[in-house]
């Protein structure tokens, strides 16, 4: 009978020290928004970062994340940007437009850069579910995205060879800063 097989896994770290996080927030509907924002830097400051590991960019709505995202990503100061946007059902049908072409545009960045873009636009019905999910009954989705991008740069990190401290290896950390990709 074969053994059964036990292939190496490869997993990221949830250790902020030695990267550089970007955070792209909109300003529409920024009663959610700047919640979500608030989870996300509560996570990455569990994480262990500092202030001057963040930097945060403000756009006027969901739909220009992509493109400044995709800027902060290419300019090869970031491990990872976290995409904050919220996106609500109207009576037309402006918002699938929005929705489909913000998430089509933060996949085409972060797949154009490999740099981890972290999708956190809510695309809710009501106002309701939007505040449930930036702090209430289903927790704060920003949160969950700030420990995303720490996760996240990590695994690129060590499946791009690159050692660092704080995944935990031993080795000595490597920084991109400055760097382009």
């Amino acid at each position: 009978m074969a053994e059964k097989l036990k292939p190496a896994s490869v997993r990221g770290g949830l250790s902020a020290a030695g990267l550089r996080i970007g955070v792209v927030a909109s300003q529409f509907n920024n009663f959610i928004t700047d919640r979500l924002l608030a989870g996300a830097l509560d996570a990455l400051q569990q994480a262990g970062a500092t202030e001057e590991q963040i930097e945060i960019a403000r756009v006027p709505g969901s739909f220009e994340l992509p493109i400044v995202a995709k800027k902060l990503a290419a300019s090869g100061r970031f491990d990872s940007i976290i995409c904050i946007g919220c996106v609500l059902r109207g009576e037309t049908s402006h918002y699938d437009v929005v929705v489909s072409e913000t998430a089509r545009g933060i996949q085409l960045a972060q797949l154009d850069t490999g740099v981890p873009l972290i999708f956190c636009v809510l695309t809710c019905d009501t106002l309701e579910q939007a505040i449930d999910r930036a702090g209430l009954k289903s927790g704060n989705k920003g949160y969950e995205a700030g420990l995303a991008a720490v996760e996240m740069a990590q695994l690129v990190r060590k499946i791009a060879g690159k050692s660092s401290a704080a995944s935990g290896d031993g080795s000595k950390s490597s920084s991109r800063r400055g760097r382009r990709r």
